[in-house]
């Protein structure tokens, strides 16, 4: 299977900025883009990921795997997304372990959502 790396591409990232001026969601697709998928990993662009005070945002996902949301990203930071993709993909749950992860990663997660295919009685 193939993670794939979302990438809010309108996002303003909390910025004024002119219409005909790109945004730094769409800086932040083209970062990754140009730098490269890691093996097992798909980039793509969306339209809006509902994280608008916290943009520029990413999601990682996977069928079957927990997916997250991470905030506050920039282009300066594609090459840690793109090493924590890696490590995403590299997993068969979507749980890498903390200290595995990139510092942006573990400091700036928004949510973790568990796999659609998760039991749906909780555990106690």
């Amino acid at each position: 299977m193939t993670a794939t790396l979302y990438v809010c591409t309108t996002c303003r990232a909390g910025e004024i900025i002119e219409e005909d001026m790109p945004r730094p969601g769409a800086l932040l697709h083209d970062a990754l883009t140009q730098a490269g998928a890691p093996e097992g990993v798909a980039i793509v662009g969306t339209e809006c990921l509902s994280a608008c005070s916290q943009g520029a945002t990413v999601a990682l996902a996977e069928p079957g795997k927990w997916t997250y949301v991470y905030g506050r990203m920039s282009a300066e930071n594609a090459d840690d997304i793109l090493a924590g993709a890696a490590a995403y993909a590299a997993t068969a749950d979507g749980l890498v372990p903390w200290r595995e992860r990139p510092v942006i990663f573990r400091k700036q997660s928004l949510a973790r959502i568990p796999p659609l295919n998760m039991p749906l009685e909780a555990k106690t």
